[in-house]
């Protein structure tokens, strides 16, 4: 117990990742924040070291049976640490949670809103019995609709979907919705088999015969005479006829192939669902009322005005059932809405949260437990945070640590940082050049650390001198655009320049920029919608001008590159290519026959079969999530030892996967193909992330990162408009520095670039800005001031306008 009374937590020899036996000692009680340049080791300290070996001895205390699963996982490189309490991590999620998922779901509200209809709902008076809160909910048996199944949506097709241009012939391709290649020719030979015209332009073809090749179940075999072409042989086969509808709904339902899943839903209409209209329950439990509204309807209001609707019954004097679960769900309520999430409906989706959102979800979750004496290890409370609503996160850490618990943040936002108790900066630069303790102690003597990076951005506040803003070379227009809260917006974006959207958390930003906009720029250059859950709902535009300047579209977000340790960096940029066709070329890989299929750990012949090359095997913990173990046959490597045994300059295929961005653009200074990925991906300052990093592994921001390095590694031809989602996520203010650099020479280069931003720093910098607002949710959805950041600065009714002075000196 001698550590429990001693009052810092001290860590000895840690060596996880590149954290270079560091000792550091650490005062609980505290609110202790982490910073250091992206890639320097402040999550190995926090994460890979302090939280890991809390979670190791948790596990150790449980039955033998997790213990042995637990072994698998390993225990964090580090000698010793003492004084840890029980700790609680709040990261930024790399996983996207399902399409059922909620707020709702997320928080637990939904639980006792469920709970509320079930004991205290207004029933009509035939209803034969009091409903389970289990019928109250879209994802259960009980509740679910069955039309929709509870999602609240039916895909299906029509006749204009599957043909959008009735003037054509079957031979022409009427059915826009039908394979190409030998697949289609196929169906309409079946077609032309069966008797019907495929010369006769489609809408002169009887109704009875349009509906039936689009619409039927039925399935006829015929024999296929192919036309004669010269120098082919045709002979006659049995072919089988499937209706364009079958076609497109069996392709989305069960097709592996993304680009196939991708093809068809253009062709598909998503609409409200018919029997329950689009509110995803049985008509028993929407037939429930509580204060003259469904479940559904609760559902769908802002969680401020939720709580506004339940306070005259918290406020009774009463205990009863009622009373008591609506003073529940009012204080925790009231939580959220501190945290600037008022906005949000408890029937949002999961999947459309920012990962801020949905880390300040869990945290509101965590102050309601009542946990004592816990370390809380955050990362990146801030992230997506309007400064604003940064000062109302301050006030609920404080609240957290006043409980009697202790708090690591990992943290870039400078505002955290200086209400910080103490600070403990890792670097100085990224990766191997990085992995020491500069400073820790109290936040005022960094000033004397001559070495940190953070030290400059922290207290050095003098204004820099502001660019002249870029004159644009026209402009894009949307007016009426109708969409979530944006209700009848017109918006403008000039080109050629850097425009930063502004606002704060759930004003409507990403709504305009990366549906709205974007969405209009596609379909006008004639691509796909995005496959996502979120396209289904488009917004309502009436018109948009000046779309024709805009030659291509390239949209930069933070979703994963990918959902498995089987997807990484060096093969989502294409620089594993040229790597695997360099170890192919050696002399000993081409005197065993090997070709660079042999060093693709997706191959069967080159890869450890243990881990299939994965290079990991999942651990399922049964009672806790299931996380992944270094693979005990090839410990990481993912490849078997004969395809070890071929070297280039002395090093394996997987020591190249091993190496950082920085350490291979080195290695691999003489072969073009890669040198170049990599000096892109440098600068965008990713060069501390290893080439084998899994995507499991990388934050929204490094993914959203390695696509911008991607795209500007292609031949550009044409005026090109990038949409970002606040790419600065994540990053140090002197990453900042690096990625802004690369996004003024695309404007420099003449494109535009569209930003949705909260750092005052990268908006401060902008040719120029649309702010919206005022508030989130159904308080915001307008524009409310545009201009230079000077003029937007000057706006008295923008809440950004505050911030932005202080930020250019105004």
């Amino acid at each position: 117990m001698e550590g429990m009374t001693d009052s810092y937590v001290r860590v000895r020899g840690a060596r996880e990742h590149n954290l270079r036996s560091v000792d550091v000692d650490i005062p609980r009680d505290t609110v202790t924040v982490f910073t250091g340049v992206s890639g320097s080791g402040k999550s190995s300290l926090a994460f890979g070291t302090v939280y890991a070996e809390a979670q190791r001895r948790y596990f150790e205390s449980v039955a033998p049976y997790a213990r042995r699963l637990i072994h698998q996982v390993g225990a964090p490189k580090v000698e010793d640490i003492t004084g840890l309490p029980p700790a609680v991590a709040l990261e930024q999620r790399r996983s996207a949670p399902t399409s059922r998922s909620s707020v709702g779901t997320v928080t637990t509200l939904s639980n006792s809103l469920r709970m509320l209809f079930s004991r205290a709902g207004t029933y009509p008076d035939d209803a034969p019995e009091r409903l389970d809160s289990d019928a109250f909910s879209p994802n259960t048996a009980a509740g679910a609709c069955p039309e929709c199944h509870g999602l609240g949506r039916v895909h299906r097709v029509t006749e204009e979907s599957l043909v959008p241009d009735p003037s054509l012939s079957l031979r022409d391709g009427a059915i826009a919705a039908w394979p190409g290649a030998w697949q289609g020719k196929n169906l309409r030979d079946v077609l032309a088999a069966l008797g019907y015209d495929i010369d006769k332009p489609w809408r002169d073809l009887p109704a009875a015969d349009r509906d039936w090749i689009l619409f039927t179940d039925e399935q006829p075999v015929v024999t296929v005479h192919p036309v004669r072409e010269a120098g082919r042989i045709h002979r006659p086969y049995q072919g089988q006829y499937m209706s364009a509808k079958r076609y497109v709904l069996h392709t989305f339902a069960d097709s592996k192939s993304e680009t196939l899943r991708k093809r068809v839903q253009r062709y598909l209409v998503s609409a409200p669902c018919p029997a329950c209209g689009g509110r995803r329950l049985r008509p028993e439990a929407l037939a429930v009322t509580f204060a003259g509204r469904d479940i559904a309807e609760l559902s769908g209001l802002p969680l401020s005005g939720l709580a506004e609707l339940l306070r005259p019954t918290a406020a009774s004097d009463d205990d009863g059932v009622a009373p008591t679960l609506a003073r529940d769900l009012v204080a925790r309520i009231d939580v959220l809405t501190e945290l600037g999430l008022g906005y949000l409906s408890m029937d949002r989706a999961a999947p459309t949260l920012s990962s801020g959102e949905l880390q300040r979800l869990r945290l509101a979750t965590q102050l309601r437990s009542g946990l004592f004496g816990v370390v809380y290890v955050l990362d990146e409370p801030s992230a997506g945070l309007h400064p604003a609503d940064t000062e109302a996160l301050l006030t609920v850490l404080g609240r957290l640590r006043e409980a009697g618990n202790t708090l690591f943040v990992v943290e870039h936002d400078m505002d955290v940082v200086r209400h910080a108790d103490w600070i403990v900066d890792v670097g100085p630069e990224a990766g191997e050049h990085g992995g020491r303790v500069l400073h820790s102690g109290p936040v005022a003597d960094l000033a004397q650390v001559t070495e940190s990076a953070t030290r400059r951005f922290l207290f050095d506040d003098a204004p820099r001198a502001p660019r002249p803003p870029r004159e644009p070379t026209g402009q894009l227009s949307l007016h009426g655009v109708t969409l979530h809260n944006l209700r009848g917006v017109d918006a403008t974006f000039p080109l050629g320049v850097f425009t930063a959207v502004t606002g704060v958390s759930g004003s409507g930003k990403s709504t305009l920029v990366t549906r709205v906009l974007a969405d209009a720029v596609t379909d006008h250059l004639g691509a796909g919608p995005d496959d996502d859950e979120e396209s289904a709902t488009r917004a309502r535009l009436a018109a948009a001008k000046g779309l024709e300047a805009v030659d291509r579209l390239v949209r930069v977000d933070q979703k994963p590159i990918g959902r498995t340790p089987r997807s990484n960096l060096a093969t989502y940029t294409g620089l594993f290519d040229a790597v695997r066709k360099v170890f192919a070329a050696t002399d000993e890989a081409r005197a065993r026959g090997y070709t660079a299929g042999r060093f693709s750990f997706n191959v069967a012949s080159g890869r450890c079969e243990t881990c299939q090359g994965e290079g990991f095997i999942a651990v399922e913990l049964l009672f806790l999530p299931g996380t992944y173990a270094p693979c005990t046959a090839c410990h990481g490597a993912r490849y078997n030892a004969e395809t070890l045994e071929i070297t280039y300059r002395g090093r394996t295929v997987a020591d190249v996967l091993g190496m950082t961005v920085d350490t291979a653009a080195d290695f691999l200074a003489d072969v073009p193909a890669a040198a170049r990925s990599l000096r892109t991906l440098q600068d965008v300052g990713l060069g501390y992330l290893r080439l084998g990093q899994p995507a499991t592994e990388l934050s929204g921001g490094e993914a959203q990162r390695i696509k911008l390095a991607t795209e500007l590694q292609r031949a550009h031809r044409g005026h090109t408009l990038y949409l970002l989602d606040e790419p600065t996520t994540g990053l140090h203010p002197a990453d900042t520095e690096v990625l802004l650099r690369q996004l003024h020479g695309l404007v420099d280069a003449g494109n535009t670039v569209v930003v949705v931003e909260h750092d005052m720093g990268v908006v401060a910098g902008a040719d120029h800005v649309v702010d919206l607002g005022p508030g989130g949710g159904a308080a915001g959805g307008r524009i409310v001031a545009t201009g230079t950041p000077a003029e937007v600065a000057a706006s008295a009714d923008s809440r950004t306008a505050a911030y932005l002075a202080r930020r250019i000196g105004g």
